[in-house]
């Protein structure tokens, strides 16, 4: 029998654009970014022009996605120290020339708004991930105080934005990954311990007013329900008022009547919590445990001290996003500008946290040898 040439063109085809992407990441992306084009018709009043723009970032991710995951970790491995170094240079160009939106200086204006900060995201665990590869099988504590340093740096920069969610996140992100190199557990306690200790110093000398007020705020927001109180009161109201079932897309009253402050990025949650209720908010949180498992099963399979470390790191700097922005709108943790992964509108969060996904699907690509990077 004579084979069909053009069956073999399009396998190959096929072959070639889906080899390398991981089905289990991609499909759950792709339920979630479905999601939020629902959400942000509804969140921003039934107005198209954000929807074109989410969808223009995630044409654009998924072409990163495909790019970055068909390349070698060790490849990228690579980048990361100049990577670094360019992000920690444009978080120095942020504190001289920043852009300054809402009381905080957070971007940079190089023809596009770009904010440094999510490109740490993905710089910061690598070059840790990357330090600590070049000293396995001899770590010391030396290795990990340097690579605490690493991790310092960006997040004193950050912090001077002032970004205190981001900074605590992105440093988060790096004591990941010293955590998975195998740092002894009677450091972390001690590390616990003297985190404790030092929160009076952090309330003290550290932390701005405003964010403060955020943190007493979340004690008691009734205390000012017309002012610092506002955002947290609208948004728990919306998410209760949904109720089991939800109030049905495009029926949310808090929503639509602009009771829950920036609709469409930080708190979309309530808008989603509103109109698609308690069922909706676990269809999307078992999304989310989908990509955890996956991505912490990943790092485990994963064949090198690199690829471990910054596949788990990775996976639980993205569901850390998740949790905040749930706890912040919720109101169990206080309000910080984090968005939720892959649902809130913008264009340097949506390609940074694909990127991440990205990462996890190159590493669960990479051959079961034992090559160091």
């Amino acid at each position: 029998m004579n084979q069909n040439p053009n069956e073999n063109i399009l396998q190959k085809a096929k072959r070639l654009i889906w080899q390398p992407i991981d089905p289990w990441l991609f499909y759950a992306m792709l339920v979630i970014y479905i999601m939020s084009l629902f959400l942000l018709y509804s969140a921003d009043g039934q107005d198209v022009g954000r929807l074109e723009s989410k969808t223009l970032h995630t044409v654009i991710g998924f072409a990163l996605i495909w790019l970055v995951a068909r390349t070698k970790p060790q490849t990228l491995a690579k980048f990361a120290p100049p990577a670094y170094l360019l992000g920690v240079l444009m978080l120095l160009g942020v504190h001289f020339f920043g852009v300054t939106v809402n009381g905080s200086t957070r971007w940079l204006n190089l023809g596009i708004r770009i904010q440094p900060s999510e490109i740490m995201k993905i710089a910061l665990p690598m070059m840790v991930a990357w330090y600590l590869q070049r000293n396995a099988g001899n770590l010391r504590w030396h290795h990990h105080l340097t690579a605490l340093i690493i991790v310092i740096v960006p997040v004193f920069l950050i912090l001077k934005q002032p970004d205190l969610g981001t900074a605590t996140l992105i440093m988060a992100s790096g004591v990941f990954v010293i955590f998975f190199a195998g740092l002894p557990w009677k450091v972390i306690l001690a590390a616990g311990i003297a985190a404790v200790a030092a929160l009076p110093l952090m309330w003290n000398y550290v932390m701005h007013d405003y964010q403060k007020t955020r943190v007493l705020t979340l004690l008691d927001p009734t205390k000012d329900p017309l002012g610092d109180g506002y955002h947290i009161i609208q948004s728990m109201i919306a998410i209760g008022s949904g109720g089991v079932w939800g109030k049905g897309w495009l029926n949310g009253t808090q929503t639509h009547l602009d009771y829950i402050p920036e609709s469409t990025t930080d708190f979309i949650f309530a808008v989603y919590g509103e109109e698609f209720g308690l069922i909706g908010n676990l269809l999307l949180l078992a999304v989310y445990l989908i990509i955890l498992a996956r991505g912490l099963y990943i790092a485990a399979q994963a064949p090198n001290l690199y690829s471990r470390t910054l596949a788990g790191a990775l996976t639980m700097t993205f569901f850390c996003y998740a949790f905040v922005n749930m706890g912040m709108v919720s109101g169990i943790l206080p309000v910080v500008g984090v968005p939720l992964p892959l649902v809130s509108y913008g264009g340097t969060a949506t390609l940074s946290i694909m990127t991440i996904l990205a990462l996890l699907m190159g590493i669960a690509n990479q051959k079961k040898d034992k090559k160091a990077v």
